[in-house]
């Protein structure tokens, strides 16, 4: 009598791209016990869809550090910390220059070819390890590489983080309130100084074309002017608020914010370094620049700190734990019932679902009419009733 065929155990693999968020080692250690418990089986690829490039299908024994399997026991106290237990990188397979590729995958490119597209490599290597779905955590980048899989007929279920919550489709992503907190508390911290000096304090926070991060720490953290990515700015005219502001403080300092995506009227983003595999050179710079402005024309002292990294450093407050664990849960509530092509999300405050292919839709940026005074450059909020949490 024939033996009947094993039944394959349902694999997931997960990964986490881009820029570490608090938030992000809850997820994956939910994501491993949820999935112990529901009997699948979960392989980690480590340093994001670089990992997965990097694979080689057809010569696996060389690749045993691109993928690990993820058992309880292995990650049952990384959620204790900040950044990734599986590390993380800037890499898009479907855009590789000639010399950020493997060296078993040169020969793919054709004479004269610069950049080759990866994606059917990544499939052939996904199919490999015998994933039924991979769960791809992070922002618009990350999520754009797993948009394209999901259109190639691959099984994704994607999960949204970013410090800068301009994932479009949903109104949170894992990461941005702890990167609020760290920079209210920060902006708190360098009153002591600023004022004990009287000085002016411009103060660079994250933020590249979204200046939600930037505009909500302001406005929780009660700046005297904000610059945000979305609205270009007059120097002559901020140096002029400032000293406004320092005349009406007993203390005699002002506090300034700006966000690192933020322009000088007719200029551009203040950028360094090559472009990443998604285009972006690395921000950084127009605080300095402003405060030397600033103190060319007022002729005051100025305090200049780049927050930085700092934002996104340490252990996810209460909030980011609360939607890593629940964003994974979802995530496999979602592989359980075989849907496909989803992206987990908070809408209107309720945990919902949506199709992966919105990301790509639209683009998510501080509402400037509704949170924003252009002519006061700080965050005026017209009203609050029937916003989300964070107001947008």
């Amino acid at each position: 009598m024939a033996q009947k065929k094993a039944r394959k155990q349902p694999t997931v693999a997960i990964l986490t791209g881009g820029g570490d968020v608090p938030g992000l080692n809850p997820c994956i250690k939910t994501l491993v016990y949820r999935a112990a418990s529901e009997g699948i089986k979960v392989l980690g690829i480590r340093r994001g869809w670089a990992g997965i490039l990097e694979y080689n299908p057809d010569d696996p024994g060389r690749s045993k550090n691109r993928i690990q399997e993820l058992v309880p026991a292995e990650v049952r106290t990384i959620d204790r910390s900040g950044g990734t237990y599986l590390h993380t990188s800037r890499t898009n397979p479907s855009l590789v220059k000639r010399e950020k590729a493997p060296d078993f995958l040169k020969k793919a490119f054709k004479k004269g070819e610069t950049t080759h597209d990866f994606t059917p490599h990544c499939i052939k290597g996904l199919e490999k390890l015998g994933i039924d779905a991979v769960i791809p955590i992070g922002g618009d980048d990350t999520l754009s590489f797993a948009e394209r899989l999901s259109s190639e007929g691959f099984p994704v279920i994607a999960i949204p983080k970013t410090m800068d919550n301009d994932v479009f489709g949903t109104d949170y992503c894992i990461g941005f309130s702890t990167a609020v907190t760290r920079g209210v508390s920060f902006i708190h911290a360098l009153r002591t100084c600023t004022g004990s000096h009287e000085r002016i304090a411009v103060i660079e926070l994250f933020g590249r074309y979204c200046g939600e991060t930037s505009l909500i720490s302001a406005y929780l953290a009660g700046v005297d002017r904000a610059i945000i990515s979305e609205v270009p700015f007059d120097p002559e005219k901020l140096a002029g608020l400032v000293m406004k502001d320092k005349r009406a403080n007993p203390k005699n300092y002002v506090m300034v914010t700006i966000s690192e995506g933020a322009k000088i009227t007719g200029g551009d983003m203040f950028v360094s370094g090559e472009s990443d595999a998604f285009g972006h050179r690395r921000l950084g710079g127009v605080g300095e620049e402003t405060g030397a402005i600033l103190k060319r024309l007022t002729g005051q002292d100025v305090l200049n700190q780049r927050l930085s990294y700092l934002m996104r450093s340490g252990s996810p407050d209460s909030l980011d734990l609360m939607v890593a664990v629940n964003f994974a849960n979802m995530a496999i509530d979602l592989f359980l019932k075989n849907a496909f092509g989803r992206l987990v999300a908070l809408s209107n405050g309720n945990y919902t679902d949506i199709p992966l292919s919105t990301i790509t839709t639209g683009q998510k940026r501080v509402d400037i009419r509704e949170l924003y005074d252009i002519e006061e450059y700080r965050p005026k909020v017209r009203h609050v009733s029937g916003k989300p949490m964070f107001l947008y």
